[in-house]
């Protein structure tokens, strides 16, 4: 025997890869199959869920005039909540303990107390307020009003999503605000910018990306829980679905009526965040967000 043959035998042998069996990856997905196929049997075969009667109404004028104000109140609701929040968030940064003291006792009241709860008060504030009036604080009024004609429902309703939203605004944008390096806001004034400069120019801007996606969550959130206006009561496409549902007795139909038009407008939403997103993300961690996605699916490198 050679030494050739000698090192020939002391090569050790070629690796053969073996793939990691993934049993419980087919056992989840065989269930998940099975639930799905149960549902779309469901579906097709609940008599129940009465399309036909779903198909009288969901484009009927009731129904479409209930979209419509779901949408006018989620879109005031956003606005108002992100100015007032904008407002709360500078206020709740102040070095003026006033403010600050004022923006903490605004976010803890309206952060702690119920939204159907604050909309019921809305709905009733004529009893609590019968009138309203212009005049000298704690002296004469010039002209008064009553309460219950001058706020209408749909005021009652936008009022209260608005002053509701307004506190969780606040803290998504402080949130953003503090996000952004204060070596920023330093090269900023040391360039002679005021505060209302660079915080319109240096700093919300970057904020922004911060601000983004809870915000988002927060217009979904919104959109559905304009069904609790109900409380006023204004006819958004919850209460309108009850009202149908109050003379024809189809309850669940109506209902799964109202879930679809809250899917199709969410679904609306949720591709404008998805754009929103990545817009205000360029270029920062996409990288990392494409690892991390790669590792969890199994293809990266990771134990």
């Amino acid at each position: 025997m050679t030494a050739d043959d000698d090192v020939e035998k002391g090569r050790p042998e070629a690796i053969r890869a073996v793939p990691v069996r993934h049993p419980g990856r087919w056992v989840a997905a065989a269930v998940v199959l099975v639930l799905v196929a149960m549902f779309v049997h469901f579906l097709l075969t609940s008599d129940a869920l009465d399309w036909a009667e779903q198909r009288k109404y969901v484009t009927s004028t009731a129904v479409l005039k209930g979209v419509r104000n779901t949408i006018l109140l989620t879109i005031a609701a956003m606005v108002g909540g992100m100015v007032l929040g904008t407002i709360l968030a500078l206020m709740r940064l102040s070095a003026n303990p006033l403010l600050s003291g004022a923006s903490w006792f605004y976010l803890w009241f309206f952060r702690g107390t119920p939204l159907y709860t604050q909309l019921l008060i809305w709905g009733a504030i004529g009893t609590l307020f019968p009138t309203v009036g212009i005049g000298i604080p704690f002296g004469p009024e010039f002209e008064t009003w009553k309460t219950q004609e001058l706020v209408t429902p749909m005021l009652a309703a936008g009022l209260g999503l608005i002053l509701n939203e307004a506190a969780y605004m606040a803290e998504i944008i402080r949130a953003g605000i503090l996000s952004v390096d204060e070596g920023q806001q330093e090269a900023a004034s040391a360039l002679g910018m005021s505060r209302s400069q660079t915080m319109g120019r240096i700093v919300l801007p970057q904020a922004m990306r911060v601000i983004v996606p809870p915000t988002g969550n927060e217009v979904l959130s919104m959109m559905k829980n304009t069904s609790l206006v109900a409380a006023v009561p204004f006819s958004e496409l919850t209460f309108t679905a009850q009202t149908i549902y109050a003379s024809t007795y189809k309850i669940i139909p109506m209902l799964v009526m109202a879930c679809l038009w809250y899917l199709l407008l969410s679904s609306i939403l949720m591709v404008g965040q998805h754009y929103l997103e990545r817009h205000f993300s360029r270029g920062v961690g996409r990288g990392t967000e494409a690892g991390l996605r790669l590792r969890f699916r199994g293809g990266g490198g990771g134990q």
